[in-house]
């Protein structure tokens, strides 16, 4: 005769795979990273054997549930372990570009005063070639630094020799005049410098772009660095100056120092795996998008290099000030234009790139403009303010364009080729400063500045339109 107790145990055993149900459900996908289980124990003790049973699968559902929230805790704390290690390497990277840029920022206020120390004539033609002579160099090698990166696969250990190569010439430099040489030693060690500090600073910007996280935000970072080192730079550079003529050039040097050491510290995050030279060369030829970028940073960094050369010169000359003051006063745009490139390369990633870069670049070329019509060094001194805000609108987009038209395994050298056109830009800024101040004036040389970042903007807005969709968002991958 069956026994009267097996319905019973099958029950048991139906409401223990009932509650392992209802386990799997709980501990589907979709739920908290802690995931939260309901425990429904079977109320069953009729049979030893059942109940067993029951007891063994709420065991093994719990050991399951157990390993579910550990893993689910472990991811958690390994992706915000990455977003930290991110988030550092962003900052250490940030800093490297600033360290590159306050070292050359650190000449700018007592220019006049340093070329003098080392030889070079009065005027504003000796300040003119010295400067001409590291940019040079930056056009010559910056695209060689990318395409040598790109194909070892490696950014580092580039970064770091770059930085200490630069501070080897500043130094080398500085001691110009106390071995004896001449002038035309100092420009060729100028321009030695230049080939050197160009693989710092590109290679540091692509690692930045190498990160995940958004275009847009990660030359934000560039940018505000950029901005940073540049006002800083200023203002340091001024009082440097103030104290010994030769003091910016071994401050330079020291800074470069400490950006190879920071580098080092860096993981090496290249996206691409490395590409054959060749192979880098033809697509970078092959992307012509690439060149509406490259058009608008060529003009921003023709501005930069006006400012510093003819700028300083402008504020000095117009309203009588000392080349401490001259550095304070540069720092007026600078500060705005480094505070504000993060918040606005975020913005770009959201809103698109077209109207940062197109309206951005109209209103900065008539506040250039406005500046050289200033009556007084309180309106200067605003307008200055005017232009950094502007200015700041444009660069991180401008940038940021660069990395949603080319693939990872591109990026350093289309960055290289990006600073090719910036870096021929700043030669420019320094030829548009430094001759057409020398032929027709300071109005003149500001309206040339001026009016070519507003061309710029007029004539390439509709490619920039083609290339972002207008004001639809530019990058589809905001981690890429």
């Amino acid at each position: 005769m069956p026994s009267s107790r097996r319905p019973t145990a099958h029950v048991a055993r139906g409401r223990a795979r009932r509650d392992v149900t209802a386990l799997e459900l709980a501990s589907s996908p979709g739920t908290d990273n802690v995931v939260r289980v309901r425990h429904l124990r079977p109320r069953v003790s009729e049979d030893a054997g059942a109940s067993d049973g029951a007891h063994a699968l709420s065991v093994s559902a719990d050991a399951e549930t157990d390993n579910v929230d550990a893993s689910a805790n472990v991811d958690a704390s390994a992706d915000g372990a990455d977003a930290g290690e991110l988030r550092d390497d962003r900052i250490r990277l940030g800093l490297v570009v600033w360290g590159v840029l306050v070292s050359q920022v650190f000449l700018y206020p007592g220019l006049e005063e340093t070329v003098a120390a080392l030889g070079g004539g009065p005027g504003i033609l000796a300040p003119t070639w010295f400067l001409v002579a590291e940019f040079g160099a930056f056009v010559a090698f910056a695209v060689a630094w990318g395409v040598l990166s790109d194909s070892v696969g490696r950014r580092v250990p580039f970064v770091v020799v770059g930085a200490l190569g630069g501070a080897a010439s500043y130094f080398a430099v500085a001691l110009a005049p106390t071995v004896g040489v001449g002038f035309g030693v100092v420009l060729a060690l100028r321009v030695v410098g230049g080939a050197f500090t160009i693989g710092a600073f590109s290679l540091a910007i692509t690692m930045l772009m190498d990160l995940a996280g958004g275009h847009g935000r990660n030359m934000g970072a560039a940018g505000t660095a950029i901005g940073l080192g540049a006002a800083l730079g200023a203002v340091v550079g001024g009082q440097l100056a103030a104290v010994d003529p030769l003091a910016p050039l071994y401050g330079g040097a020291a800074v470069l120092l400490a950006a190879g050491a920071l580098a080092a510290t860096v993981a090496d995050r290249d996206a691409g795996g490395g590409l054959p030279v060749a192979t880098v060369l033809d697509r970078v030829r092959s992307r012509p998008a690439l060149l509406v970028p490259y058009a608008f940073g060529y003009v921003d960094r023709l501005t930069a290099g006006f400012f510093a050369l003819a700028g300083v010169a402008y504020v000095r000359s117009a309203f009588d000030v000392d080349a401490a003051t001259a550095g304070l006063t540069l720092a007026l745009f600078f500060l705005p234009f480094a505070a504000l490139q993060y918040p606005v390369g975020s913005l770009s990633d959201r809103i698109g790139r077209y109207v940062p870069v197109v309206g951005g670049s109209i209103l900065y070329g008539f506040a250039i403009v406005a500046v050289g019509l200033a009556p007084t060094y309180a309106i200067a001194a605003a307008l200055l303010v005017a232009v950094g805000v502007c200015g700041a609108f444009v660069s991180p987009a401008t940038m940021a364009l660069v990395t949603d038209v080319v693939p990872a395994n591109e990026r350093a050298s289309a960055m290289g080729g990006f600073n090719v056109f910036g870096s021929l830009g700043m030669l420019s800024g320094f030829l548009v400063g430094g001759l057409v101040t020398a032929e027709y004036g300071f109005l003149a040389a500001f309206l040339v500045a001026g009016g070519l970042e507003v061309t710029i903007a007029v004539t390439a807005s509709s490619a920039i339109g083609r290339i972002t969709g207008g004001s639809r968002r530019s990058s589809p991958n905001p981690d890429g």
